[in-house]
This record gives structure tokens, sequence and C-alpha cells, in this order.
């Protein structure tokens, strides 16, 4: 016997219907490259987003066709985030940080027909552009418009909104697009349903207590994972919605924090550890009073930056563990009703851990004879499943391996699971190191190290940072009678990797510790130089 319900699409068309049937008097705010603010409502947001659906099928674009972005967080990217998808077409988000040759392999890989660019970063798009081979590019700001590239303002003014009607795409088409960071080989990429991003989008709204009354600002990068799917959460229930631009600088965050009266953030532990630097300097130099709480993720938190937000500053973190292969929320910790009984210092103990999944989301960890009980002891690495989690990866069929013969997701986190589901890492399977919640691999540092004339042997590890949570520091072993600075190896790196992948720290031993296989030891490294300082530095 089948239920009769109505046959109703989970779609990113819906999301955006609601939003502009109910909400059309909410506010959407941007910072502008000037420090200037841009400001209007979900009505003309609506209007406009359609408008660029249109606009995008006017250039040729068909059902499922890629539309890249390269922007920071602002409305023209909102615009897009939603516009593409409602339009039938897969947003696709390349990522400013990565090397010119990442971001070649991925737009390519992913078959992008459109580039939609921020013009301020278009002395970075203008080292892909060509070797990509995009059919348009659409520039977007103020300021001149490259040659060749069409103005983003004169293609939304060229389309006819009455052109537009709302579609009912079906649930499991493509509407969004992320790569994974590429640390055990090439960037992979993960292709996500409409379906996945409505169900996505019900749970955030459900566990962070999103409403219309909030007003929330998301450090974390359109292009980061999805965003934390906080566009089409906030669109989905008319929340006011801030976006910082390019200024992510802890001083401008406060400002807006204070003067928009924020009441939700997101971003990974690096921006948050910024803030309470500046706080502690400054403790009575904003008004925070509205802030009802601040999501962590891309890293874990330490626990004494937790308690000490919430101790010195009366303000509440709200811990979530992801993957880009999961829409990309697995566990929060630190949700209403988390702590429920315990004192002040078991919830902060708490909260540093992981936390439980997320509806919808199902765990098991295997280790080496089996599934691991659920006591917090056994460690194993973390399996996962559920609406929001991919199936597999986009064209890339020699990584089947990810999945289970039952079809669970392998994260490559190694964790423990408490008997009331709570899941804490412990280790990753890889020795990747994440820092500002983006990967580094090791791997490929070490490759190119060992490049170098002067190196017989390079092994990189991941050492703590008080700034970044991780940074990688790299061991070599000198070819004999050869000499190699610090400076020297950093440049020699520099042409092939993103500034904020270089090591600043190079140690030299007569010895790389081996297994017994002649795999570098890297517990031992990481035992013998894991407590060097951190030093001040900038990731770009």
């Amino acid at each position: 016997m089948e239920g009769l319900m109505m046959d109703y699409q989970l779609n990113v068309p819906a999301i955006l219907r609601r939003a502009d049937e109910l909400y059309g008097d909410r506010e959407i705010v941007s910072r502008q490259p000037d420090k200037s603010w841009h400001r209007y409502g979900y009505a003309d947001f609506a209007s406009r987003a359609k408008r660029l659906a249109v606009a995008l099928r006017s250039l040729g674009l068909d059902d499922g066709d890629r539309v890249a972005t390269l922007m920071w967080n602002h409305h023209e990217h909102l615009e897009t985030y939603i516009g593409a998808p409602v339009g039938g077409f897969v947003t696709h988000t390349l990522n400013l940080r990565l090397h010119p040759d990442d971001n070649t392999y991925i737009a390519t890989h992913a078959g992008d027909r459109v580039l939609v660019v921020d013009k301020v970063l278009w002395p970075l798009a203008a080292q892909f552009v060509e070797r990509v081979g995009f059919e348009h590019v659409v520039a977007v700001g103020t300021g001149e418009t490259p040659e060749g590239a069409i103005d983003f303002e004169e293609l939304i003014a060229s389309a006819d909104e009455s052109a537009f009607s709302y579609r009912e795409i079906d649930e499991r088409a493509a509407a969004a697009m992320c790569f994974t960071s590429g640390t055990t080989g090439l960037p992979k990429g993960v292709v996500y349903s409409h379906r996945a991003i409505a169900i996505h989008a019900l749970t955030a709204v459900s566990l962070l207590g999103i409403s219309e009354a909030d007003t929330i600002l998301p450090v974390v990068p359109m292009f980061h994972a999805n965003a934390w799917c906080f566009p089409f959460s906030c669109t989905l229930v008319g929340a006011k919605q801030v976006f910082p631009g390019p200024h992510l600088d802890p001083d401008s965050l406060l400002e807006a924090f204070e003067t928009e009266h924020v009441t939700l953030s997101a971003g990974v532990p690096t921006i948050w550890m910024g803030i309470l630097q500046t706080l502690d300097a400054k403790p009575d130099g904003w008004d925070l009073s509205a802030m009802r709480t601040m999501t962590v993720g891309g890293a874990a938190p330490p626990r004494a930056m937790i308690e000490a937000f919430g101790e010195r500053h009366g303000l509440h973190i709200t811990h979530g563990w992801g993957m880009t292969e999961m829409c990309p929320i697995g566990t929060i910790s630190g949700a209403p009703g988390h702590e429920r009984g315990l004192g002040k210092s078991e919830a902060y103990d708490r909260r540093a851990q992981q936390g439980p999944p997320i509806p919808f989301v199902e765990i098991r960890a295997r280790g080496e004879d089996g599934l691991i009980a659920w006591d917090g002891q056994s460690m194993g690495e973390l399996e996962v499943r559920g609406p929001s989690v991919a199936s597999s990866y986009y064209d890339a069929p020699d990584a089947a391996d990810r999945w289970t013969d039952d079809g669970w997701f392998k994260t490559g986190d190694i964790v423990t699971i408490g008997p009331d589901g709570y899941v804490e890492v412990q280790d990753r399977a890889k020795d990747l190191v994440k820092s500002g919640g983006e990967w580094i691999s090791t791997v490929a540092l070490e490759n190119a190290l060992m490049g170098h004339p002067a190196i017989a042997e390079a092994a990189v590890i991941a050492v703590p940072d008080e700034k970044w949570s991780e940074r990688p520091l790299a061991v070599c072993v000198l070819r004999e009678g050869s000499s190699a600075s610090d400076a020297e190896l950093r440049d020699f790196l520099a042409p092939s990797f993103a500034k904020f992948w270089l090591p600043e720290r190079f140690e030299f031993v007569d010895e790389i510790p081996k297994t017994a296989v002649g795999k570098f030891r890297k517990t031992a490294l990481r035992e013998q130089f894991a407590g060097g300082g951190a030093v001040e530095r900038t990731q770009a």
C-alpha cells in the first residue's frame, strides 16, 4: 500500500519561491571592497536571481551545465548560488586560495562553461581562464570589465523577468558542485542534488534554531564546502544575511557583528582565534549582546578557546564537523539541549568533541577487527551514510574504494564513539595538515622538496599552531656536501603551491626514522618536533 501524499519536489526553486513570497522585506547586506555597505531586500534578491537564470539560458546554457564562481561572500555571489540551480544549472564554486594549476584542472574536469568572477579577483582568474577555455566570463563589481568579459549588471539588465517561471526540477538533479582539496591525489568533484541541499538546509535550520528573527554572517567562504549550507538555510527561513566581502580581519568582522546585530556567525578556528585575541585586548570595545552562538568548523577548535569565549566574553561556541562529501555537516556539538545536566567544565569538555550525528546522518566506525563498540574508547575509521552524503565522486572511478560494499562512505578520520553517539576525532587516517580549515598534503610537499638538488629525503608533518590550528613542518636530510636555507626551500616550493601551503619551519636531520617497510615513521617525528613554538605569519 502506497502513501497518498503529493509528489512535491525538494529543490532549490522551492527555497527561492518561499523567500520570494514570504520574506520580501527582509534584508541582505554586503560589504563592498571599499568597505561601503550594499543593502537590499529579499524581493530584489529574488528578482535578480530569476533574471540571472534567464540570462544564463540566453547564453546558450542547457540543464545541468556548470556555472563556475570565483567570488568573495556578497549578494551577487548569493544571486549566482541560488539563481544558477533555479535555472536548471549547477553552481560550481572555485577556491580563490588554490594554485592556478589546481583551478585549471578543477574547472576543466568539471566542464565549466561560464565563469562568474569578482573584478577585484581578476588577476587570479587571468592565470587560468585561457587554459580552461570558458565560453563566457561574467565580471562582478565596480571598475573596468576585463576585455572579452560580460559585465554582471549588464547581463542581469538584459534579461526579462517575465520570461522566468518556477520549474519542477527533479529533486535528484544536480544543483551544486564542490571539489575536495586533492590531498590524496587529484581533487575530486562532489555533486550535490537539489534534494540533498533541501534536506540539509532543513536540518541546519532545526539544529541551530535559525529563523526569520536571526541575522547571520557566514565568515566561512561560499567556496568552502558548500558554505556549510548557510546560503540555502537562511534563504529558506528569511533570515537576514550579512556578507563580509573580502574584509575578514577581526576588527572589520567585530564591527559588522555589532552594527548589524548579528545573532549567529560561522567560520574556521583561525577566524575565531583572531577575534578572541582582539576581544581580549579590548573587552569593552564591541557590543555583541545580540550574538547567540558562533559556529566553528573546518578544524577542531581548542577547548581553551571555547572556554575563553564563554568565560571571558559570554559567547557560546557551537562545534560542527563534516566534509565536502557530506554537504558538508555530519555532526554538531553544543546545539540546544546537548549539555543538559552538565556542569560548566563538563559542558566545555563535551563541546570540544565533534558531537552526535545530525538527523538523517548515520554513523559507525570500523577497526582492524570490524565495527567498533560505542564505548568512547575503541577507535576506528568513521563511516557515514545519509541523503546528504555523496554516493560517488564525479567522473573518478578510481576512487570507488572510498565506499564500503554496502554503500557507506569511509571518511578517513579515526574516531571514538561514546554510548550517547558522541563522535570524537582522535587522528586522521592520512597524515594531512589542516591549516585554517584548509587541507595541505604532506605527500605533495615531500615529493616537491625531494626534487631540490640539495635534499635527499624530506618528511612533512603537522605541528600545532596557536593561530592556524596546524602548520606544516618539513624535516629534511641534506645530500652529502650540500646546504640549503629555509628561505631557499620556500622559494623553491613557491611556484607550485599556494602561499599558505609553504612551511615556515624546516628541520635538518641526519636520518629520518622509518618503519620496517621503509616508510617514514611520522609518529616519531611528531614526538620530536611538534612542540615548536608558533610565529607570526599570514596565511593567504
